[in-house]
């Protein structure tokens, strides 16, 4: 029987957790070209979690050229919702009705330039970021490495790395560690090593010790 540290689990299967089929790792359900997504990313939904796409990723039109951005280990939670920057509306006139979209004369005089012009570009999630239930990332905003948004959150501007926020609008509750911590583990990045690498370590991972990892890093420094 292979030892712990010669096994990991497979980044392209299905159903990653034996016996839970509302666990599904993101990379094996979603193949549109503007959405990216890291190894081991999972979606947690009882109902349809092989619908993200169309459950939790909306106004994401292929014209409006935003890409959503999903890093390595992020794990995320029933309803979490994705609001791209097909869902802004103009408010540049007097009204802010999208009358161009039923066509027709209405749509007469409408450039690319003009549904572009108010984008917030791409939408990032970083890796080993958690997306507590039915939270709301709005178009444009970066969630740091490692961060957690609290459920129900509403996220209207970029989270940095480590930070738990909560709310609406989200706003910071804490830092998950001290500013030298979080300047070591972005450092050591240990969501880009190899998944062999990230099993030897595991225990160090998830114990939190730094210096096992500081150790790791400089025992194999250039072999991630």
């Amino acid at each position: 029987m292979p030892s712990p540290c010669e096994t990991h689990p497979d980044p392209n299967v299905l159903h990653p957790v034996p016996g839970h089929k509302r666990v599904v790792l993101l990379k094996a359900v979603v193949d549109q070209p503007n959405i990216e997504v890291g190894d081991f990313s999972y979606y947690d939904d009882p109902e349809a979690p092989e619908k993200f796409v169309e459950r939790c990723v909306l106004y994401h039109f292929p014209f409006m050229g935003d890409r959503l951005v999903i890093g390595r280990f992020v794990a995320i939670a029933t309803g979490v919702r994705f609001v791209m920057n097909g869902a802004n509306h103009a408010m540049d006139g007097f009204s802010t009705f999208p009358f161009a979209i039923f066509g027709g004369s209405w749509a007469e005089g409408l450039s690319m330039d003009e549904l572009q012009d108010g984008s917030r570009g791409d939408t990032v999630i970083g890796h080993d970021v958690w997306l507590g239930m039915d939270a709301t990332i709005m178009p444009g905003i970066r969630v740091g490495n490692g961060a957690v948004v609290a459920a129900k959150s509403v996220v209207t501007r970029d989270v940095p790395p480590f930070a738990v926020v909560a709310g609406n609008p989200a706003r910071i509750v804490r830092t998950r560690f001290e500013p030298a911590v979080v300047d070591a583990l972005l450092d050591i990045a240990w969501w880009n090593w190899t998944p062999e690498r990230i099993t030897n370590h595991l225990s160090a991972i998830r114990g939190a010790d730094l210096d096992a990892l500081r150790r790791a890093l400089d025992n194999t420094e250039g072999t991630r």
